[in-house]
């Protein structure tokens, strides 16, 4: 069981995970119907079940990543002492530019459906700026943590069972089929959000998926290819793209 994760690693996401679930309660308290206050209790409440899950998703993503040669590279070489800050440098700057062409194509393709379903493009929609930057380290740390170290690590280790390469390494079919697959839950994991501003309607649930997809496409390849630390860079900025400068531009000029 000591041996079983990096168990320095497991804490660490774990605390940033949880912080991560309080720091996104004002932006999702005002998407609600329901006008509930971000009370001590409340927060409280969100702090114990996202402990929990995470916990879970967490340890199993990590033991998953370990057996399929993915993970979080430099920082578990930083854990061991190694210097990763060359490594760092090099992922940094193509990470944020991949998010920003992220949220880039999302409000691109989103605008068809601005006009189609425009009470998801007023601009009493879009909770306040402050709380967007908040709710963005819930995008870049939590949900990665969530979609791509537990759910795409879960895939390809379930095809890996099925077939490997010659090298004993996952087949790129089956780490496809994971980063499609958790692109596909990502849209729909934004639909209660949505839900709470229009009617699930089939379009509603197509122009989810997709623009999440979108995003989900990106921040998994990045998984794949450079560690989980990039698809976090990444799903940060592109969400400072969605929810904070977006929404600025638009106050400002719109």
């Amino acid at each position: 069981m000591k041996n079983l994760i990096n168990w320095k690693l497991f804490f660490i996401l774990l605390a940033s995970c949880v912080v991560a679930s309080l720091l996104v309660l004002p932006y999702t308290l005002e998407l609600s119907s329901n006008e509930v206050e971000t009370t001590a209790f409340v927060r409280l409440i969100a702090a114990v079940q996202s402990l929990i899950m995470f916990t879970v998703v967490i340890f199993i993503g990590l033991l998953l990543s370990k057996q399929i040669g993915m993970g979080l590279p430099i920082l578990q070489g930083a854990l061991r002492g190694e210097s990763k800050n060359k490594e760092l440098k090099a992922i940094l700057l193509p990470s944020i530019s991949w998010g920003v062409l992220a949220g880039v194509l999302i409000i691109l393709f989103s605008l068809p459906f601005n006009h189609w379903i425009p009470e998801l493009s007023s601009s009493e929609a879009a909770p306040a700026v402050w709380k967007g930057f908040l709710a963005s380290f819930y995008g870049g740390i939590a949900e990665e943590v969530l979609l791509r170290l537990f759910v795409v690590s879960l895939i390809v280790w379930i095809t890996f069972k099925i077939k490997k390469t010659k090298d004993g390494n996952p087949t790129n079919w089956g780490i496809w089929i994971a980063i499609i697959l958790s692109a596909i839950l990502f849209g729909i994991g934004h639909l209660p959000a949505t839900a709470q501003i229009v009617p699930l309607t089939g379009l509603v649930v197509f122009r989810a998926i997709l623009l999440n997809g979108i995003g989900g496409i990106i921040f998994g390849r990045l998984y794949w290819k450079k560690g989980l630390e990039s698809a976090i860079i990444a799903h940060f900025s592109a969400d400072i793209v969605l929810h904070v400068i977006t929404p600025t531009v638009i106050l400002l000029f719109g």
